[in-house]
């Protein structure tokens, strides 16, 4: 839950209270890299980096909050999968925004 105060508007609480649930670096790989598609737990730690006790409680907290879907397919080899739900779906212009606003803004700090 976010912390407010008595000065801070609705939309500034939207934003902090969104950044509270996907503001994490795990979690913005793991939605980031689920864009392409569904995938499996090895690819998601391959692709993200993250260590498998890291990645099992990010996406497991994902899933709790309705951003990922997760399938297991029981025929051997075993596997899990996982997806974006409509609700994560909907954040990628959210990181189409930051892409073309990175592009602009950090590139030129580089260069500068």
């Amino acid at each position: 839950m976010a912390i407010r105060t008595e000065n801070e508007d609705d939309e500034t609480c939207y934003v902090i209270d969104s950044l509270e649930q996907i503001g994490s670096q795990w979690r913005l790989a793991v939605l980031h890299d689920l864009q392409e598609g569904e995938k499996r737990f090895n690819e998601l730690k391959r692709s993200t980096g993250a260590s498998s006790r890291t990645l099992s409680r990010v996406v497991d907290d994902l899933g709790e909050m309705g951003f990922v879907d997760r399938r297991l397919e029981e025929d051997a080899p075993v596997a899990t999968y996982y997806s974006l739900t409509e609700k994560g779906e909907s954040l990628c212009p959210v990181f189409d925004a930051i892409g073309d606003w990175a592009k602009e803004w950090i590139a030129e700090e580089s260069t500068a």
